[in-house]
């Protein structure tokens, strides 16, 4: 099938399971699933500057999907997300603002591909040490460790809580005593940069940092990250729409499969603990990389 506004030829099956796949993957990690559906079109001979525009907006529903099922099981901070949008939109925008300099520069799909494949492959290492580090560790103490969400790197998050500036906040719903606002504000500002700039929700990034860097219990994180990707997202695909780089048909065509991933993929939040979690998305990391990579070095979008 041929898209008119992006230029690419796709075949409809294609976009529809992948959307799917996406959905299941996006609904239990709490991401909006660019790490695979942006290299994943990027593949398909999309364009990068229609790759990040075009993702961003079929994750718009799906995460609206995916947010509801985790709300009905208690997983969203409301207001932990509420603050974040605060940080996140002018994070949104300076990254699209960066996407559109480059394609003026002419290197849209070198700069980006190379520093998506670096953030994910940094990521999937980091991410292997906390499980490797996690898995070694004593676990006594707190009730989160008895509740299946202990995390190596606990102390760090733990050490920023204290030591942000004022204003401090109480997030009960996370279990969180006292943290700055100005951290929260700080990992926003950071996840909306790379939303704009890589595409998606950018919760490859955030979903980790609240985590690791705020201490937010990992199944919370993973609904509060989908309740701040509809916003993130939903600015994202509106500022790439009037710089032209959205294909709204095959974001439509995505979202058919999406839906019914997202619910299914939420659901299965309820069976695996927090570690198990953090540890299964490694690979889909790598993945993301190896499918970016793939595409620079075939020197084309495209099979």
């Amino acid at each position: 099938m041929y898209f008119p506004i992006s230029g690419a030829h796709i075949p409809p099956l294609e976009l529809i399971v992948t959307g799917f796949v996406v959905g299941v993957l996006g609904g239990f990690f709490g991401v909006g699933g660019s790490f695979l559906a942006g290299p994943a079109l990027f593949v398909f001979g999309v364009p990068m500057n229609f790759v990040v525009g075009t993702d961003l907006a079929h994750l718009v529903g799906k995460s609206i999907v995916a947010a509801r099922k985790h709300q009905m099981m208690g997983h969203i901070d409301f207001k932990l997300g509420g603050l974040m949008m605060i940080g996140t939109l002018p994070g949104v925008e300076l990254g699209a603002q960066a996407i559109q300099a480059l394609k003026r520069a002419g290197h849209v799909e070198g700069v980006v591909g190379a520093i998506f494949i670096v953030v994910l492959v940094a990521m999937a290492g980091f991410m292997s040490w906390e499980g490797w580090k996690t898995a070694r560790a004593p676990r006594i103490g707190n009730s989160r460790e008895h509740q299946g969400d202990f995390s190596a790197f606990a102390g760090f998050a733990r050490r920023i809580q204290r030591a942000g500036p004022a204003p401090h906040l109480k997030l009960p719903i996370s279990g969180i005593e006292r943290i700055s606002l100005w951290s929260i504000l700080a990992v926003s500002l950071m996840g909306g940069f790379f939303s704009g700039f890589l595409g998606g929700g950018a919760g490859y990034i955030r979903m980790p940092a609240m985590i690791y860097l705020l201490g937010i219990p990992t199944h919370v994180a993973v609904g509060t990250d989908l309740f701040e990707v509809i916003v993130s997202a939903g600015y994202g695909t509106f500022s790439h729409a009037l710089k032209g780089n959205v294909d709204v048909l095959i974001a439509l065509i995505m979202h058919t499969g999406a839906a019914i991933g997202a619910q299914i993929g939420a659901s299965l939040t309820q069976l695996i603990t927090g570690p198990r979690i953090r540890l299964a998305f490694v690979p889909l990391l790598l993945l993301g990389a190896a499918l970016v990579l793939r595409g620079l070095l075939t020197g084309q979008p495209g099979p």
